[in-house]
């Protein structure tokens, strides 16, 4: 029996106090940096699917003694973090195919 899927969302807000919701891909660090691998949240997987869902990457600043996530403005920082963690997702997505796959044929 497969495990129920309990997606980890994170309720952020934007520089005009508009709250998003994002669901957890991934997490990494990188030369110290912690980041983090977004997607926009649906409570409906289908309505994720016919969206055209983008990635949302993160990092994680500290300041004043509190950790908060800021985008990344360095476009070559965020284009290579963002390769890592595509080819990570993909990675990811093609192991549970397989693992579906033996479960369908058991």
């Amino acid at each position: 029996m497969a495990e129920e899927y309990t997606p980890e969302i994170f309720t952020l807000t934007d520089d005009e106090g508009n709250e998003h919701e994002f669901e957890l891909m991934d997490i990494m660090e990188d030369n110290g940096i912690v980041y983090y691998a977004l997607v926009p949240y649906f409570e409906d997987p289908e309505a994720m699917i016919e969206e055209d869902t983008e990635l949302v990457v993160l990092k994680m600043l500290e300041e004043d003694g509190e950790e908060f996530l800021a985008t990344i403005d360095n476009d070559e920082e965020y284009e290579r973090i963002g390769n890592i963690f595509l080819e990570r997702i993909s990675e990811m997505l093609e192991g549970e195919d397989e693992e579906e796959a033996e479960t369908d044929e058991e």
